[in-house]
């Protein structure tokens, strides 16, 4: 023992130089030493599926020489046996912002800000202050040794540092956490580049939203193109410059959930670029889809604590998908892992760092493999950045980045005793703290005192004196290595203090103290029971926790297994064609592969199929929402007069519950739009309600609109006179917009025309997604829908349609329509209204309910929509109150929320009839459908159904059981001790045309 410790001090005596700073001058005596040490005797884990036993490491001037169990041990070098130890690479962390400037935002005191329309950075720089892509880590590195400490003890040798500031945040650099100088710890200066959906520090007004944002990627993307091969001979631009630079490096996105995952991927895949994303641990929600990606994931081990459920009232606010996320959380790296999707794991996002072994751990009890955790915190990162020949396995060459563990690391009684970095020895714990644990008879002066018990881990023990059998006290007891001192009170009622000092003597204890009367004594303690550690549990092997299903989409009323297409023949009902037969009683019809195959009378039952009987229901074609918000993460990108660019396919979301109240409600198609906070507004979505299914199969990729706006809106009437800075501000001044953007929009495609048919004598243009949707609206591709009111105002944009040669599709809202009606006719604009909305702004108090009669009479394509999660549910009574108003036929009537959208939305070729060749869309209905007593029976879409009424019924008693598990497990939780956390409620949010949603507050901004 003496000698082994004599050995070690040796060692620690050595000087570290490798990696010295040889261009620096010394200022004192020159140490070269190489700091050569070896390791013997040791379990190495060379990396997460190799081991060697009884192994040696030999490290020397900062790197590994040898590694094996045949390793030479040069004379001269300082041998430290590790006989029942483990070495392991240190960890990687590939989201780190070690070293880095503190990012703040400055936001004004009032909450609210004038608009920033551009940017303040001094400088050629690009136009957006969110995207900085000169931000340079390793020019803005600076080693912190009190956080460099903090991640060594959780076992951390090198992250990838970058300044987590804007949409494009710049170039990440590979530092270590040593204690040297940065020229020392500098791997690799210009590791990786990133970026993410934050705008960050900046308080431009644009991007406002994520679509925003996504759709200022994709700018920057060609902006960096047209820059690189012609924009440099135009202007300076040194974003642009140093985006050219970094966009070649491993690019790494940070997502932070699983629908910006697939948002990420999808840009990437515009731009050819295979992004590493950091997601947000809930991957497992959509691991198909992700998996589809072929991205390589950076999973944080951030669990959700058990919420506070004894009150009932409080347990009410929790959404089922919180509920299940708690409970499932743990288990997201195991199905990352079993859908062998590539990952690494970082202390990203973790509240407490502390909590990273814990976490660790129970996601290995959860089913992820040792090897599979233990390669995502080394051998993989190190592959991502490129620098798997330095770091991340133990192998010759490579640094000495190495964990002296007194375990396997993934048990919980494993203690790392050291982390070296780089050669340089950082001690965690004391290597070789004597074990002085177990039960002991304690005498004073030779008279029997009691026993001590001490328990707990060697560095850490827990010490009991135990008086008269029952009387326990915990002493006070400072360890220094074999020394020890120890105070306590034997009778707390007259507070005297034992004051004990004293050593290991052989298996015992022994030594001298002071009573409280200050006789001096001697003490020991004889070893009469050695303390036997608890069996700890193989995590791989042991039994892993019960856990419910995951569902799709992770909500409420989720399915376990998607709908699927079949057979279907419904029988003996009414069906309305909208179709040239009309109304057809006692009809059939057959659904084969998501088609309708056959309408018609007594039609034979395919094998196979499944036959209902309609009998005294009515068969409808679904209903088409034509103006829609729902199942939208944004409504508006409101930073700029025109936001063509950006795209509300980018923000779909999947899990709305409204999808699902609306096919209860007979809808299977919505057309998702743009808010009206600007008068060009984005490109608009248009989804099938398949409930459960992923962003891209809900998308009718063919229809291709865009929202316009007019009125109140627009010219920001009620946003506050703050915010009057954004032009334009008169609905004088909307009209200008319309005629300034629509003559850039000619002219750039007369340059692109130019361009493409003589490419060597024209200069290629800046490719501007914002004038490309224009564009497309003068050539006839995209398709007008819009928000309007007033008559004047509607007047005015069909004057400038008709002067630049464009075509508008439709007018939504349009509650002054009846005045305009003949006007409309005549351009072939279709109408698309309320049925009688009126009263709830100034601009439609002239707003009439034989609106939408009027039209129809005038042969204008109208259609009743909702803009309102709720109305959508009951379009079938919205589309009635036009036979009340106006005596519309019921047939047209009907028309108007299923074929007429249809036609509107250029997509009647494929929806809105009963139709042999359309899709079975289709929705059994239990009375008249525009009765207030009908109801659907099923709603089905492509031959699936994905609302059943009696199915439905049967959800919601599941779902209730289910609840009360998942609730009652939390009880369990709290009283297991365990830490609780408030109940927090998260309600889907009702969109409408005006909302804004602040892209870092996530809070309603403006009405």
């Amino acid at each position: 023992m003496i000698k082994q410790l004599s050995t070690f001090l040796a060692g620690m005596m050595l000087s570290f130089v490798s990696f010295g700073q040889q261009t620096f001058p010394q200022n004192g005596a020159f140490d070269e030493r190489s700091g050569r040490y070896a390791f013997t005797n040791a379990t190495i884990v060379t990396d997460a599926r190799t081991t060697l036993a009884n192994a040696t490491l030999l490290i020397e001037n900062g790197l590994i020489r040898g590694v094996g169990k045949q390793v030479k041990v040069p004379a001269g070098t300082v041998v430290i046996d590790l006989k029942g130890k483990y070495i392991y690479p240190s960890l990687i962390d590939l989201d780190s912002d070690y070293g880095m400037p503190e990012v703040k935002r400055d936001r004004p005191a009032s909450g609210r800000q004038t608009p920033q329309l551009e940017s303040n950075k001094k400088g050629a720089f690009g136009w957006n202050q969110s995207i900085q892509p000169e931000n340079d880590a390793s020019q803005l590195f600076t080693p912190d040794e009190k956080k460099a400490a903090e991640l060594r003890k959780l076992g951390f040798g090198t992250v990838l540092a970058h300044l987590h500031d804007g949409i494009v945040q710049g170039s990440g650099t590979l530092v270590t956490l040593t204690d040297e100088p940065a020229n020392i710890a500098l791997l690799n200066r210009r590791a990786s580049s990133h970026f993410s959906f934050s705008k960050g520090t900046s308080s431009q007004t644009y991007p406002s939203s994520t679509m925003g944002v996504a759709a200022l990627l994709r700018q920057t993307y060609y902006d960096a193109d047209w820059f690189a091969k012609t924009g440099k001979t135009q202007e300076a631009n040194i974003s642009l410059e140093a985006f050219n630079q970094i966009k070649s490096l491993p690019s790494f996105f940070e997502a932070n959930d699983k629908f910006s995952v697939l948002r990420a991927d999808r840009i990437g895949d515009e731009f050819g670029i295979q992004y590493i994303i950091r997601g947000g641990g809930d991957e497992y929600q959509r691991i198909k889809e992700i998996k589809n990606t072929k991205a390589t994931l950076i999973l944080p081990l951030n669990f959700p604590e058990a919420y506070d459920v004894a009150d009932p009232w409080d347990a009410d606010v929790i959404s089922m998908a919180q509920l299940k996320h708690w409970e499932l959380a743990p288990a997201n790296a195991a199905e990352v892992a079993k859908a062998d999707i590539p990952f690494a794991l970082t202390l990203a996002g973790m509240k407490n760092k502390g909590d990273f072994w814990k976490n660790l751990r129970m996601a290995v009890e959860y089913g992820l493999s040792k090897e599979k955790a233990l390669e995502a915190l080394t051998i993989l990162p190190a592959r991502l950045i490129k620098a798997e020949n330095q770091i991340g396995s133990l192998r010759e060459g490579y640094l000495a980045n190495f964990l002296i563990s007194s375990d396997d690391i993934f048990s919980k009684e494993a203690v790392i005793y050291e982390n070296w970095v780089q050669g340089k020895k950082f001690i965690l714990a004391p290597l070789h703290a004597p074990d002085l644990r177990g039960t002991y008879t304690f005498a004073v002066n030779n008279q029997p005192s009691g026993k001590i018990q001490i328990t707990g881990t060697p560095q850490k023990p827990d010490y009991k004196i135990i008086i008269q059998d029952s009387i326990k006290i915990t002493p006070k007891v400072i360890q220094a290595n074999e020394l020890l001192t120890i105070t306590y009170q034997p009778d707390k009622k007259t507070g005297a203090t034992v004051r004990l000092t004293g050593w290991r003597a052989g298996t015992g204890l022994a030594g001298e103290g002071v009573m409280p009367d200050g006789s001096i004594v001697s003490w020991n303690a004889n070893l009469t029971e050695k303390f036997v550690s608890p069996v700890a549990k193989d995590s791989a092997a042991a039994k892993q926790p019960e856990l419910g299903k995951v569902v799709y989409p992770f909500v409420g009323f989720g399915n376990e297994e998607l709908p699927k297409s079949s057979t279907v023949l419904i029988r003996n009902t009414t069906v309305w064609t909208n179709e040239k037969e009309g109304i057809v009683g006692n009809a059939d019809v057959l659904v084969q592969n998501g088609k309708i195959a056959r309408v018609g009378k007594s039609l034979a039952a395919p094998a196979g199929s499944t036959a209902i009987d309609g009998s005294g229901k009515h068969l409808t074609s679904g209903i088409i929402d034509e103006h829609s918000h729902i199942a939208l993460f944004a409504i508006n990108e409101g930073g700029q007069s025109s936001s063509a660019e950006v795209r509300m396919s980018d923000v779909i979301n999947p899990d709305d519950i409204n999808i699902y109240r609306q096919l209860a409600g007979g809808v299977t198609t919505s057309h998702l739009l743009h808010g009206s906070a600007n008068s060009i507004g984005g490109q608009s979505a248009l989804v099938k309600l398949k409930w459960g299914a992923g962003q891209s199969e809900l998308l009718i990729p063919e229809a291709k609109t865009i929202k316009f706006a007019l009125g109140e809106n627009v010219k920001q009437s009620n946003w506050g006179d703050i915010v009057r800075t954004r032009f334009p501000q008169t609905r004088m001044g909307v009209e200008q917009v319309y005629f300034d953007h629509f003559l850039r929009a000619k002219a750039y495609a007369a340059k692109w025309k130019a361009y493409q048919a003589a490419p060597k004598k024209n200069a290629m243009p800046r490719r501007d997604l914002e004038l490309d949707a224009l564009a497309e609206i003068l050539s006839g591709e995209r398709f007008i829908t819009c928000h309007s009111y007033v008559q004047s105002e509607i007047n005015m944009l069909m004057h400038v349609a008709d002067s630049l040669k464009f075509k508008i599709n439709t007018f939504t809202h349009i509650l002054e329509g009846y005045k305009m009606a003949d006007k409309m006719s005549q351009r072939g604009i279709g109408g698309s209204t309320f049925a009688d909305w009126w009263a709830y702004k100034m601009e439609v108090k002239e707003a009439i309910p034989y609106n939408a009669a009027l039209m129809y009479h005038q042969g204008i394509t109208v259609a009743i929509n909702s803009d309102d999660a709720e109305m959508a549910r009951r379009l079938n009574q919205e589309a009635a109150k036009t036979v009340e108003y106006g005596g519309v036929p019921e047939e047209e009537a009907w028309k108007m929320v299923t074929l007429n959208p249809a036609k509107l939305l250029h997509v009647d070729q494929r929806i809105g009839s009963i139709r042999e060749g359309k899709d079975a869309d289709l929705v059994l209905w239990s009375a008249n459908p525009l009765s207030v007593y009908a109801r659907p029976e099923f709603t089905m879409i492509e031959g699936a159904v994905y609302f059943d009424r009696n199915k439905d019924l049967e959800k919601q008693k599941s779902m209730l059981k289910e609840r009360e598990r998942l609730i009652q497990k939390m009880l369990d939780e709290k009283a297991s001790g365990k830490p609780v956390q408030k109940p927090q409620s998260a309600q889907p949010k009702m969109w409408h045309c005006e909302d804004i949603i602040g892209m870092d507050t996530q809070s309603e901004a403006s009405r």
